[in-house]
């Protein structure tokens, strides 16, 4: 039997960590965001949606997506980032539905669906996370303190811009109280670890 995770977190929290961990461990990991490189590529017919959503700011001097200016348009404005979610929602769960099916036919024991905004969607009860059905939902949590520090290290960006960019998304604690399981990566790497290989033993049955 193949058990399916839904594995999501806030921003700097860790979730890439915690994902990596359980690719190693065996588990089928299949990234929302990468799916949502691949779908945006250059010359793509979602890219030329984006142009034609946002306007040619959104693209770069070579044509492809200036993901920084999308992002700052989608971040600061919720009728902006309602409508990029509208755009690339229904693209990215069928997509990761079709690999899902691959990797129950491969007879993996879990699969991982790595979705940044899994519990926004849950909670509008639309978007990917609505379309996907997952045995348990599992939050990789840390602070909002340590997330605005990690981010100030990570990006280069100042608190203010680092609050802002949190406050576009659920709080952290929201997101705990909606998940299934948490994984508290606000410690050590070796107790995170050590969380996320006792979740798989469990899981992955």
């Amino acid at each position: 039997m193949t058990t399916v995770v839904g594995l999501s977190g806030g921003i700097a929290s860790g979730k890439s960590t915690v994902a990596n961990l359980f690719k190693m461990l065996g588990a089928a990991v299949i990234d929302a965001d990468a799916i949502v490189h691949e779908l945006q590529s250059p010359g793509s017919p979602v890219l030329a949606e984006l142009a034609a959503a946002f306007g040619p700011e959104v693209l770069d001097e070579a044509g492809g997506l200036d993901r920084a200016a999308l992002g700052d348009i989608a971040f600061r404005d919720p009728k902006a980032r309602a409508r990029l979610g509208a755009i690339m929602h229904p693209k990215v769960a069928a997509e990761m539905a079709r690999r899902m099916a691959d990797a129950r036919a491969d007879g993996v024991a879990l699969i991982v669906l790595d979705i940044p905004l899994l519990f926004e969607g849950q909670k509008a009860g639309s978007g990917r996370a609505a379309q996907l059905a997952f045995d348990k939902t599992v939050l990789v949590y840390a602070p909002e303190a340590i997330q605005i520090e990690r981010q100030m290290v990570r990006d280069g960006c100042d608190r203010a811009e680092a609050l802002r960019r949190i406050a576009a998304q659920l709080s952290i604690e929201e997101k705990k109280g909606m998940a299934d399981v948490v994984i508290d990566n606000s410690g050590r790497p070796e107790e995170t670890e050590k969380q996320v290989r006792a979740l798989y033993d469990d899981l992955a049955v």
